[in-house]
């Protein structure tokens, strides 16, 4: 377990945060630095094939075990931190035994308190690793990478535990939606792979939304203020009305489980043009086209009440529902199941209110649920992680290792 605590701070003091501004991949500098440290580290634990290519892909083997066939299976976890908060100078600190009650985060007046976060009252007793209440902590996906090491140094210093040959992949840029772009299934050669890219202990997950894109773009007409009187149309006064006449119930704060939502997460604003950039997401693949639809007919019907000015939109497609690429395999869910079960963990089937590598390479022939890292509130400086769950992370990963060698002798 120490090694697992000591591998984490030291990942999360790296600066790997994604940049969508970036045409470059990766899109940061920092996160080929990462998998820099991170070829070393694997290249010592003597895997084979071990490979950074050019674009900050990190892969590696730890060979087979046994003397029959076993399916090779796969662990992946992304090296980039979300671009939502900084990445920079990150400050873990590691509350033990925690006994309930607020966090003080750092030296300021931030803190991680129980009646904002419930499920610290679920952690009595644990170690938890916060931040310093400035940066987010970097568990996802850190976490999910220093369990994976974690897991496989444990294989291979455990030769009396049998496993299939394990593969294990690092990619950039899962959080601006590029993980899987340049991912070379072949070469990764696993038959099926798990992602570990998950929050609290026991969630297993095969199922995220389908997800889209869409910018509105509103045209106006600029003229000096002291002149505008019957001249100037300010696209600005279009697009904060079209933003005020969209659904209030279905936004991320007032949704939950399998329901979609509309998210306006960024506006560009100025007098002669203005734009609202908006996540789409729904489980339904009819119900992410009706999202489209709506927001098409809301369009025409602004442009049509318009006199002057005009407004367009257009829509990218980010990823689908990994379900009906994964449910065709049972049996990658099954052997998830009995190994959180063998350890002592309750499965939490759930669907993902976002995507993940997994999603993108299941349809590239790499069907790839997700597990548990044991984090929470990502993206954000009041995200943590409890050392249990990191714990049990690795005890699952080994686990699955191991059932699949069992259930293929």
């Amino acid at each position: 377990m120490n090694r697992l605590v000591d591998r984490f701070l030291q990942y999360v003091i790296h600066d790997t945060q994604s940049n969508p501004s970036s045409e470059s991949c990766p899109s940061s500098a920092g996160q080929l630095e990462f998998a820099q440290l991170l070829l070393s580290q694997l290249k010592a634990l003597d895997l084979r094939n071990v490979n950074l290519d050019d674009n900050g892909y990190l892969m590696a083997t730890l060979p087979s075990n046994v003397e029959y066939d076993v399916p090779a299976i796969g662990f992946i976890a992304h090296m980039d931190t979300a671009p939502d908060a900084s990445g920079k100078n990150v400050v873990p600190q590691i509350v033990e035994n925690y006994q309930g009650g607020d966090i003080a985060l750092g030296k300021g007046d931030e803190v991680l308190s129980p009646i904002q976060y419930p499920d610290l009252h679920k952690l009595h007793g644990h170690n938890i690793i916060t931040t310093d209440g400035t940066t987010l902590l970097g568990a996802d996906n850190k976490a999910g990478i220093a369990e994976i090491l974690s897991a496989v140094e444990f294989l291979a210093e455990n030769p009396d535990i049998p496993h299939g040959d394990i593969h294990i992949g690092f990619t950039p840029d899962e959080e601006i939606g590029r993980g899987a772009d340049l991912f070379n299934v072949d070469k990764f050669g696993a038959k099926w792979a798990y992602t570990i890219d998950g929050g609290p202990v026991g969630e297993l997950e095969y199922e995220n939304f389908n997800a889209s894109t869409a910018i509105v773009e509103f045209f106006g007409v600029n003229v000096h203020p002291g002149t505008a009187k019957n001249k100037m149309v300010n696209s600005m006064t279009f697009a904060s009305r079209f933003q005020a006449e969209m659904p209030s119930q279905e936004t991320p704060e007032c949704t939950e489980g399998y329901e979609g939502f509309y998210h306006l997460t960024s506006a560009d604003m100025g007098v002669a043009k203005s734009s609202l950039h908006y996540i789409l997401r729904d489980f339904d693949e009819q119900g992410l086209a009706d999202r489209k639809a709506y927001l098409i007919d809301k369009v025409a019907t602004f442009n049509e009440g318009l006199k002057q000015g005009r407004v367009e939109i257009t829509f990218t497609d980010n990823y689908r529902n990994m379900k009906e690429m994964v449910e065709p395999h049972p049996h990658i869910i099954e052997i998830a199941k009995t190994s959180m079960q063998a350890c002592h963990i309750k499965p939490l089937l759930k669907p993902i209110r976002g995507g993940t590598d997994g999603a993108r390479l299941s349809f590239m022939g790499l069907p790839c649920p997700n597990i548990f890292t044991g984090g929470y509130n990502f993206h954000g400086i009041h995200e943590f992680i409890t050392v249990e769950g990191m714990q049990a992370a690795v005890n699952v990963i080994v686990e699955i290792a191991k059932q699949t060698a069992i259930r293929y002798r």
